[in-house]
């Protein structure tokens, strides 16, 4: 069945097939090789998506559409830009930053970057900066919103890995403010090299001022979901409920952005992609019971154990094996998947769950911009009108200064847990 399971899936995955698919069709010709009644295929379904706490990923992808239709993405980036505009760079800085204060509402990648690439790849081009250059930097960005809380792959994580959701959200916040300095910094290197400079005025403070009032209600949007779960005021799917609610009252009634004709493509969209997550989370399940039965897990880890079991190469093996799958698979589906199988070496090298729950979910958001392939790159090709080829050319600097971040998070615990030590 094992065997079956996995070539199967390869061959279907590289035949073009969608992902889903070729998981879930894997999964029946394995179940059909072993002899096994087709009725765990509805079970195994139900089972995989009878949780609690995965109520919060349709709450957040709608959370999300609200708000990006709501006018915060445009209000985030008017603070953003008064605060750096006019450094040199400053309008690349803008982005990253902008994208920061957006993952801090949206916890999605794709909506991060076509939210805030959408309105600061013109603006760049505008400023002189080549357009696969603003589109490179909007997709390095966008996986901020898979690191800094609300997550929804933090969720997914959380729930497929046994560990507390509160927790994995406070370790994603030092690694994505520092995925973010390197960012800029990044920008800042190449802007002063190639003569890219930030607006003629520094803004007053009386500008910084207005454009904070324009942007409180929007920058308000993390203190109440993160302040409501970390003071006990409620549960982290709960959170999800709230932040819909507050961002209609934001966008319908103070920003006046949001119309009531606009709910009804919003429910549809938000309907399309909470199926798609809900539908891969429920046949990977299948696929995941099936590796189990197979003690295909304990297999690929005493492999990867018999290799070595020194942590640091353990560690650095499965960075390199995550940005390959990341850039290959769907992230949901590859954590579903592989939660066993990367729980389990977790377990045997000595791992915090913790931070090693903040590695898999931040080195599946760096896939996301790992050429040739990876989904982010195509969101930000999409809204900049480019070749996937030009933008996978023009990531590379930004692509290498996540790298780096990536291994201090991977080699320096204290990067993730030091937040949720804190307050656990």
């Amino acid at each position: 069945m094992g065997a079956v399971l996995v070539i199967t899936f390869l061959i279907f995955l590289f035949g073009g097939m969608p992902i889903p698919f070729s998981i879930g069709l894997s999964s029946l010709a394995a179940l059909w090789v072993g002899d096994l009644d087709f009725i765990l295929l509805p079970q195994r379904l139900i089972v995989g998506t009878d949780s609690f706490s995965l109520l919060a990923v349709p709450l957040f992808i709608l959370a999300g559409e609200i708000m990006q239709r709501g006018g915060l993405s445009s209000r985030l980036i008017g603070f953003a830009n008064t605060l750096i505009g006019h450094i040199t760079g400053g309008v690349a800085m803008v982005t990253v930053l902008s994208a920061t204060f957006f993952a801090a509402i949206s916890g999605s990648a794709p909506a991060t970057t076509a939210s805030i690439g959408s309105i600061m790849v013109p603006e760049m081009e505008k400023s002189g900066y080549p357009r696969d250059f603003g589109a490179a930097l909007s997709s390095a960005a966008g996986p901020i919103g898979q690191m800094i809380p609300p997550s929804i792959p933090m969720v997914i994580w959380a729930v497929m890995a046994d560990v507390s959701i509160s927790q994995l959200f406070l370790a994603g916040i030092i690694p994505g403010v520092l995925m973010a300095f390197a960012l800029m910094l990044t920008s800042y290197i190449i802007a002063r090299k190639k003569g890219y400079m930030g607006k003629e005025n520094k803004s007053d403070i009386s500008e910084v001022w207005n454009t904070l009032k324009e942007g409180f209600w929007a920058l308000l949007t993390p203190v109440i979901i993160l302040g409501g779960i970390y003071g006990g005021i409620f549960t982290p799917t709960e959170a999800a409920a709230v932040a819909v609610v507050y961002g209609l009252i934001v966008g319908l009634y103070i920003y006046g952005d949001l119309k009531i004709k606009d709910l009804p493509k919003i429910f549809i969209n938000t309907v399309k992609t909470s199926t798609i997550v809900i539908f891969v989370i429920s046949v990977a399940s299948l696929f995941g019971w099936i590796m189990a039965a197979e003690q295909i897990a304990p297999k690929i880890v005493a492999m990867l154990l018999g290799i070595s079991t020194n942590k640091i190469i353990v560690m650095l093996m499965l960075n390199v094996i995550l940005l390959m799958i990341g850039c290959l698979m769907d992230n949901i589906a590859a954590m579903v998947i592989l939660s066993g199988v990367l729980t389990s070496v977790a377990a045997q090298i000595g791992i915090d769950p913790v931070h090693f729950g903040a590695v898999v979910v931040i080195n599946f958001a760096i896939g996301m911009v790992t050429p040739p392939i990876g989904y982010s790159l195509f969101v930000g090709a999409s809204i900049s009108n480019l070749s996937i080829e030009q933008v996978s050319n023009a990531v590379w600097p930004f692509l290498f200064a996540m790298l780096i971040v990536l291994m201090m998070i991977t080699y320096i615990p204290a990067v993730t847990l030091f937040i949720p030590q804190l307050f656990y």
